[in-house]
């Protein structure tokens, strides 16, 4: 592979890592007034409605996808799009700015939950260096969120709800990567992130619908509207676009020490606009939780192909 390749599969990557720390920190909490099944619907479906004039040909594939293309593409948009989402933006809105920085971390843990289940579907086995590992990326996660509290009692009891939302996040976007990796082999990058988009925006439409949610446009203000637009055509489908044209021209193991701009970026932009520090005991443990997914990430098994295939 060309070193230019490379060079640019390296940035677009990084650059897609960072614009998820933005988002998490800085973006998504700003919607904190509307209600969680609204935000994520409208966070798809915007980006849905501004594919059609540039992807409408992608229908043309339904006659051409086997029942099992789309039964995986669905599941794709259910817990990637659908769960993952809903469980992210409800830890975001649970802290109050507080805690951001935690529920971003607690998300990388996600390709701990990926090997997991690509286990149980792919049959892929498990290694004692993935184990071990995992042992202490998740003895990292806990001092992280709770430091030397009991669960309950930490962050006056609302990190435990957070952080729970948050590893259901891990776990779904982990799940949707193991299932993305049965699709993404057999159909064009652009098609399955239009279906992935369009099924989600109708799984959620569903959701707005049978809770009555739908009613919050009449409360979504101008500054509302705003930061959906820049979270859709940006920090969402725009972050994956430059994630996915980057992970075509590197490797698996690349992209993970790529992705850790996540949660660093996560740290800065938390201090930076929020004034937010993490605690000494809380910076001990990201750098043991981090180190422990790049030592997963980057190990010379079948494991680092599935992390990073969404």
């Amino acid at each position: 592979m060309p070193i230019g390749n490379q060079k640019i599969g390296i940035y677009f990557v990084a650059m897609a890592a960072i614009m998820w720390g933005f988002d998490a920190v800085v973006l998504t909490p700003r919607l904190y007034n509307l209600d969680v099944g609204y935000v994520v619907f409208i966070l798809h479906a915007l980006p849905f409605a501004v594919m059609q004039p540039l992807l409408f040909r992608e229908y043309g594939w339904l006659r051409k996808m086997r029942p099992s293309d789309l039964t995986f593409l669905f599941l794709v948009a259910l817990f990637g799009g659908a769960i993952g989402t809903l469980a992210i933006v409800k830890a975001l809105f649970l802290v109050e700015f507080k805690h951001l920085t935690v529920v971003a971390l607690l998300q990388k843990l996600q390709p701990i939950f990926a090997i997991l289940l690509a286990r149980l579907v792919l049959k892929e086995r498990l290694s004692q260096h993935f184990i071990r590992w995992s042992l202490v990326a998740i003895m990292g996660g806990y001092f992280l969120t709770f430091e030397f509290h009991t669960p309950s009692l930490a962050h006056n009891g609302k990190m435990l709800p957070a952080a729970l939302f948050a590893l259901l996040a891990a776990f779904s976007f982990g799940s949707a990567t193991v299932f993305g990796k049965r699709i993404m082999g057999l159909l064009p990058f652009q098609t399955a992130l239009f279906f992935r988009y369009g099924l989600t925006t109708l799984i959620m439409l569903g959701v707005v619908l049978s809770t009555g949610a739908l009613s919050q446009v009449a409360l979504t203000t101008q500054t509302n509207w705003t930061f959906f637009c820049i979270i859709g055509l940006t920090t969402g489908s725009g972050a994956i676009l430059l994630y996915y044209y980057g992970l075509r021209h590197i490797s698996a193991g690349t992209a993970t020490i790529c992705e850790l701009l996540f949660p660093i970026s996560s740290i800065l932009f938390d201090y930076v606009f929020n004034g937010n520090r993490l605690s000494p005991i809380q910076w001990l443990s990201t750098t043991a939780m981090l180190y422990a997914i790049y030592r997963i990430g980057t190990a010379p098994a079948q494991h680092t192909k599935i992390q990073s295939t969404v």
